[in-house]
């Protein structure tokens, strides 16, 4: 779970957070105030299964771009991603045509985004 720039609203990720683990998920927390450079890092490092972007600015799609660009420069781009929070129709459009899934707004059912993470991760 990330956050990248200057979001200090991180209610629903924290949230999430808890929800993925009391799934039984591993779960790692990167903080707010992340650079795309960091989470990309942090992931490979990890060896995570999904990147989970969360940010309620308005910049899903530039920051979602920005961590795939550096996914790539690490050679890293098949790890997922998929992004949470404020979200337009247009955004949900832009995200979706890089490969970001998911794309849920405020108020989504957890066992929906379990569920979609679920589907994105070999048992």
């Amino acid at each position: 779970m990330a956050k990248v720039g200057c979001d200090i609203h991180e209610r629903g990720a924290l949230t999430l957070v808890t929800s993925l683990r009391d799934t039984g998920m591993e779960v790692i927390y990167t903080g707010r105030y992340q650079t795309p450079e960091a989470v990309a890092h942090i992931a490979l490092t990890e060896d995570v299964d999904v990147i989970a972007l969360s940010d309620h600015t308005g910049s899903l799609p530039i920051i979602a771009q920005d961590v795939l660009n550096e996914l790539g420069k690490l050679d890293a781009a098949y790890i997922p991603i998929i992004a949470g929070g404020l979200l337009t129709p247009d955004d949900v459009r832009a995200l979706e045509d890089m490969g970001v899934t998911g794309n849920f707004g405020p108020g989504t059912p957890m066992d929906v985004i379990i569920a979609h993470i679920n589907t994105l991760v070999e048992p």
